[in-house]
């Protein structure tokens, strides 16, 4: 099976670059099989551009929920996705709206796509540096994408 990971972020906006440290983790002990890892600063309709004719995505990416405690982990399905806080763009949309066009086009869009996503406190702190709880949070996150990408459809 053919799989991408991507870590979704900022790396300059500290803990929303933990999809990058996740990444960065795997990297140095790359998972067995046929997984790209790449990390990456995009979001709607951008990501099909990545995992365009993949059998596989796990995204992986912070996240903020009222009242979350940052360094929380969570594994989302698209269905967890119903609404969005926000977009970047008027002229962007959320993931599954994208994912909704990408097959209506006929691109070949992967048939499994998880979402690990790490609760952090702030999105828009200029630092290079995850804050202590995230930090904690990524070889847990690193493990739960391992076992994914490990799971038989």
């Amino acid at each position: 099976m053919k799989s991408i990971v991507l870590g979704i972020g900022n790396s300059i906006l500290g803990d929303d670059g933990v999809g990058f440290r996740v990444i960065e983790a795997l990297e140095s002990a790359p998972p067995p099989g046929d997984i790209t890892l790449t990390a990456c600063d995009v979001s709607g309709l951008a990501i099909l551009d990545l995992i365009v004719n993949y059998d596989q995505a796990v995204l992986v990416d912070a996240i903020q929920t009222v009242g979350g405690v940052p360094g929380t982990i969570y594994r989302l399905e698209l269905d967890d996705f119903n609404t969005t806080r926000h977009t970047t763009s008027p002229h962007d949309m959320d993931l599954p709206s994208a994912l909704d066009l990408g097959r209506k086009l006929n691109l070949k869009i992967p048939d499994r796509i998880s979402i690990v996503a790490i609760e952090i406190p702030d999105a828009y702190v200029f630092s290079h540096s995850l804050t202590s709880p995230i930090q904690a949070a990524v070889p847990e996150a690193v493990r739960i994408v391992r076992d994914i990408l490990l799971e038989r459809p």
